[in-house]
């Protein structure tokens, strides 16, 4: 029997894919497969992180002939989850996690989470209330995201690139929003009310220097930085003189170099 990937790729290259019993038993074993942690939208091979394009493929499928009416009842593209409460935290009040997600073992998901299909939470995470993790986002293992935070869904195109991915270890304060394919490396810490997206630029003010995406690649923080928010007095075009300032989120230290961020903030206290 050929396989998962063959079988998605094969069903994808057709120009109008059947909403068959054959090809809704194709997609039940997909989400399955989703919701065990064995295929993801995206997973690191050594230090880089790899597209896997038939798996957007799949839920791309998925959208498209996965939902309807079948027997006479609505039939959603991705139901809600249903959780063993040995191996994930889910306390009451309303928790939404799309079938063809995966939750890790030990993951704490609060009341007011929703999780969308393709995403994938490592094991030991937390997820505080409302946190929103979108379309294929990737957090990894015992990262702890604050209340109100927006993780971005992305799905493509191009198919190839990589969607929001949160590394090992991560922390995010409340009300933070990390969007369109941003990268943020392990064990960095986001300050409440940081904004990332893929068009942000980035200050390093250990190093220095700017960050942002270029030539296809994701905007990518560190591995360590402590990213505050900020801002830049627009010194260019019509708004010039007007003291007007554009968002530019601040990297004002490192976790593995002590001391440096609370200088840079008692700096800004003086």
């Amino acid at each position: 029997m050929a396989t998962l990937e063959a079988r998605i790729n094969a069903l994808a290259s057709l120009e109008r894919p059947e909403r068959s019993r054959e090809n809704l038993a194709l997609l039940a074993e997909f989400r399955a497969a989703l919701n065990r942690g064995e295929i993801r939208v995206a997973e690191p091979v050594g230090d880089q992180w790899k597209t896997n394009v038939w798996v957007k493929k799949g839920i791309v499928l998925q959208l498209a002939i996965g939902s309807g009416i079948e027997d006479g009842s609505p039939a959603p593209a991705f139901p809600v989850r249903q959780f063993d409460a040995a191996h994930v935290r889910i306390p009451v009040g309303g928790v939404l996690v799309r079938d063809g997600a995966f939750v890790g073992r030990g993951a704490t998901c609060m009341p007011g989470v929703f999780v969308d299909v393709g995403a994938y939470i490592g094991a030991g995470s937390l997820l505080d209330c409302y946190v929103t993790v979108g379309l294929c986002a990737q957090v990894g293992e015992r990262a702890s995201i604050s209340s109100g935070t927006h993780i971005g869904g992305f799905l493509g195109p191009p198919a190839e690139r990589l969607p929001t991915i949160l590394c090992d270890e991560v922390v995010v304060g409340g009300n933070c929003g990390i969007y369109g394919g941003v990268y943020v490396g392990r064990g960095a810490v986001l300050a409440a009310g940081t904004i990332l997206t893929g068009q942000s630029r980035v200050y390093d003010a250990i190093k220095k220097q700017y960050t942002k995406s270029y030539q296809g690649q994701p905007l990518a923080i560190p591995a360590n930085a402590i990213v505050a928010p900020g801002a830049r007095a627009i010194s260019k075009g019509p708004a010039a003189g007007m003291g007007l300032m554009l968002q530019l989120p601040v990297i004002v230290g490192y976790r593995d170099q002590p001391g440096i961020a609370e200088d840079f903030m008692a700096g800004l206290m003086d």
